[in-house]
């Protein structure tokens, strides 16, 4: 479980961050949403590290992050952040591995139980026929699950992710997102789609200019008039059976005004 108290953070004088409090559950997805700059980006910072709060604190497993080696958070957190592409030299397979390199020693090399493990990573996300391929031969979505295979390679209890449907086309986002229900872990994911955080979140955290505006389950965070508010855009909600579905539309000026 991963908890988040009172936490405020800034980068210059004006808090990106002001006193949010969420509570990630094991074996649940929760979903980082709001708009550009609402701080999503920099609160997924804090939860794994990343960044050091200015006030407040972040808890693993009821333990104050700050008191936890870097070894032991490495371990126990995986972090997948935005693809950014770019020439590499290293296979899908060596990629995974490096996941491993958190649980050897200093001089250690990897072992058969670390290879298995990064065999079983690829298995899981559906890219082991892909174990000999080079990275740059990989189209993005195929990219994004090879970086989750790392991440999964750790063997860490607490899987983080920061936009990881960024850039793909809508296969691929709805296979990428879909493999994280199947962990069993303690999900974080930062999402720009509310729609697909409808789909494939269990819990939602809303959050505005640095603030929590909502959070709890996805069908009670994602109420047309406060996302109206929050995203100054008209929200119509269609509830389907246990799925629900948004559809917007520009906001008139009058309408503007008047919200």
């Amino acid at each position: 479980m991963i908890e988040a108290r009172g936490v405020t953070f800034a980068y210059t004088q004006e808090p990106a961050l002001t006193e949010v409090d969420l509570v990630a559950r094991p074996g649940r997805v929760l979903g980082l949403i709001g708009p550009n700059g609402s701080g999503k980006s920099t609160l997924l910072r804090c939860l794994h590290g990343g960044l050091a709060p200015d006030a407040g604190q972040v808890l693993l497993d009821g333990r104050p992050l700050s008191e936890v080696p870097a070894a032991t958070m490495a371990q126990e957190i995986g972090v997948v952040v935005q693809e950014s592409g770019g020439e590499s030299t290293l296979t899908v397979a060596e990629m995974v591995l490096l996941g491993r390199t958190v649980r050897l020693g200093g001089f250690q090399s990897p072992g058969e139980a670390d290879h298995a493990a990064a065999r079983a990573a690829l298995r899981q996300v559906g890219a082991l026929p892909m174990a000999r391929r080079g990275l740059d031969e990989l189209s993005g979505g195929e990219r994004q699950r090879v970086l989750i295979a790392r991440a999964l390679a750790q063997e860490a209890d607490h899987l983080l992710l920061d936009e990881p449907t960024n850039h793909l086309d809508i296969r691929y986002q709805h296979e990428v997102l879909s493999l994280l229900r199947t962990f069993g872990r303690t999900t974080v994911v930062v999402l720009h789609d509310l729609n697909l955080a409808a789909a494939y979140c269990d819990d939602l955290v809303l959050l505005e200019r640095g603030r929590v505006a909502a959070h709890g389950p996805v069908e009670d965070v994602l109420d047309p008039d406060l996302l109206q508010q929050v995203y100054g855009i008209g929200v119509e909600r269609v509830d389907r059976g246990r799925s629900l579905h948004l559809l917007f539309t520009p906001l008139q000026p009058a309408e503007e005004e008047s919200a």
